[in-house]
């Protein structure tokens, strides 16, 4: 066999060395995680418009954690008690976005999961409460409102949005 000057880069390139997925894969893949997943600034956008967002945000996380800060408005339901309070707490009809604390949490997964396991629509929030605060977005505490300067690694900071 032969190899072209492609294939003997491909093959010593780690990004290449497994192919990238058909196109048609791609886009079902890409399609999929978009109904799974919301971008924080998508969420801040849709709660601060006028009106009704069309879903509701759950926080997950223990009330400790809710304390110490959480999205205004957002429903606080510890994922452990999903099970026996989300009938009381949530409207079957509405979907729910959940989060945790970030990226490096599975928490909103976790809750995700146990939502759709209770015939709940359901979305999760990527970078959940840290990306939240890093993209300068209002919170709430046990003491107040607060909000923090836009981190500049995460959002822009003289734009409304990334243009993404």
């Amino acid at each position: 066999m032969v190899m072209t000057s492609h294939s003997a880069a491909t093959a010593a390139n780690p990004v290449l060395r497994v192919a990238p997925a058909s196109p048609a894969a791609a886009a079902a893949y890409f399609g999929a995680s978009l109904a799974f997943h919301a971008d924080v600034s998508d969420v801040a956008a849709a709660l601060a418009a006028d009106g009704d967002p069309g879903f509701v945000v759950l926080d997950s996380r223990s009330t400790a954690s809710w304390d110490q800060g959480h999205i205004p408005g957002a429903v606080h339901l510890p994922t452990a008690l999903i099970p026996e309070q989300a009938a009381a707490l949530l409207d079957p009809a509405v979907p729910v976005v959940t989060y945790c604390w970030g990226p490096g949490c599975d928490g909103a997964t976790r809750a995700a999961l146990a939502l759709a396991q209770l015939g709940f629509h359901v979305k999760e929030m990527l970078g959940g409460f840290e990306y939240w605060v890093r993209e300068g977005f209002a919170y709430e505490t046990w003491e107040g409102g607060e909000r923090r300067a836009v981190d500049p690694l995460t959002a822009p900071v003289d734009a409304a949005d990334c243009g993404c």
